[in-house]
């Protein structure tokens, strides 16, 4: 498909073009699903009573927070799709006088490979220093409030505030720093292109100048040696600071010595209306089309109303990286190879689904489900199982499901994206 614009993203997907692989995979995945189906009535039923019992050690709350991998639906298989869920709550905290952070990397989850998370936390004050990725950096403000900063390609500076739920890119190689501001800092969730990325891998301001001779900066920086005496010996990576003014008493800080750089690093997602909405929830698509410097990473913001789901969907340009803000969820992956998996997801946790293979997001709760869905790419795109056989010569659906025309003709030719409609 075309790389359609915000607004007809989803009136028309254009299915010319699907590969021989997504399809196969697809109708595979039904197939597999039916048999399994049949299988799990049977295996049900003797499970309701002898098998149905685990008298040994458990640990009973994360059982509770996993009823699908505790006892899987019968159409799960019983050989087992990669995991693809890691908990936050399992990510080690890297903890400093100002805030701390944590990441979920290739490391954690190894299916993981196209992307990694950090999370970080902020105090009134707390920086985290100056620095540059070899991977871009795209992010999400979880709570509170924060001041970033970063120069262009052009040497032009960019200073804005941000928010909960506004979003920022910086390109790979563009140093950059955050703040946490008043009441109570921030803490944000940052998205990496490369799975096998770490926090702890970047170039810092700190760590670079205690690694090189003070003769050298001196005459790079054209200042006395002794003036340089009270450098840092080794990183800082995040330390606490006073919290700075508001932004708007030091235009200077904003325009810095070359001017204002024209290029918009952060975005106000929450000032765009849903991409597309149903009574079941809606969704915000932001990438490179409303998201100019955003090239290696597309979002869809997503919320779901308890009973709805994000429907039965693929997308075959990149792999799907989920963060859970809040709610609770189910997914089931079709994999290839006549596999299923089902996990149960919490708020805090990272998912993960491989580009092509056939899921959906259900929510399990009674409150609002918000889920993150990430992918490395410059635009968004996927496509709805609905909508792919409502517009297939009805003759081939029936013969390979088994059900009438009218039982057909109820399905939507239009991707719902959250159902029901």
């Amino acid at each position: 498909m075309a790389n359609d614009s915000a607004k007809d993203r989803f009136s028309r997907r254009g299915f010319i073009g699907i590969s021989s692989a997504a399809l196969a995979t697809v109708a595979g995945g039904l197939a597999v699903s039916n048999a399994m189906a049949q299988e799990g009535q049977q295996s049900g039923n003797a499970r309701s009573d002898r098998s149905a019992t685990d008298p040994g050690p458990s640990n009973t709350p994360l059982d509770g927070q996993n009823p699908d991998s505790t006892w899987p639906p019968g159409t799960d298989s019983k050989s087992l799709v990669p995991t693809f869920k890691y908990p936050f709550s399992f990510a080690n905290k890297r903890a400093y006088e100002g805030g701390w952070s944590r990441e979920v990397t290739v490391r954690e989850l190894p299916v993981s490979k196209t992307m990694a998370g950090v999370n970080m936390r902020l105090t009134a004050g707390g920086i985290r220093e100056l620095h540059w990725h070899t991977a871009a950096e795209w992010a999400i403000m979880l709570y509170g409030t924060a001041r970033i900063t970063a120069i262009d390609r052009d040497g032009k500076s960019f200073v804005a505030d941000v928010n909960k739920n506004d979003l920022w890119y910086f390109p790979t190689g563009i140093p950059h720093s955050i703040q946490g501001l008043g009441p109570d800092g921030a803490e944000f969730m940052l998205v990496f292109d490369d799975g096998e990325f770490s926090e702890s891998e970047t170039v810092l301001l700190s760590d670079s100048m205690s690694h090189l001779p003070r003769e050298v900066l001196s005459k790079n920086f054209g200042v006395p040696e002794p003036a340089l005496k009270n450098l840092p010996k080794q990183e800082l990576f995040i330390f606490q600071a006073a919290v700075p003014g508001p932004l708007e008493a030091d235009q200077s800080a904003a325009a810095g010595a070359r001017g204002k750089s024209p290029t918009d690093f952060a975005f106000r997602t929450m000032e765009m209306q849903p991409t597309k909405r149903t009574k079941s929830g809606d969704v915000r698509i932001v990438d490179s089309n409303n998201f100019k410097v955003s090239t290696t990473v597309a979002m869809a913001m997503v919320t779901v109303h308890p009973g709805g789901m994000r429907e039965l969907h693929w997308h075959h340009n990149a792999s799907e990286w989920q963060y859970y803000i809040s709610g609770k969820a189910r997914m089931t992956v079709v994999s290839t190879g006549n596999r299923a998996r089902t996990m149960d997801f919490q708020a805090g946790d990272v998912g993960y689904v491989e580009k092509t293979l056939l899921h959906y997001i259900e929510n399990t709760g009674d409150t609002e489900l918000i889920f993150l869905e990430m992918f490395k790419s410059s635009f968004y795109q996927d496509l709805s199982l609905s909508q792919w056989l409502a517009n297939t010569p009805p003759e081939l659906v029936m013969a390979h499901l088994n059900i009438d025309k009218a039982t057909l003709d109820t399905i939507s030719r239009d991707e719902l994206v959250i159902v029901p409609r």
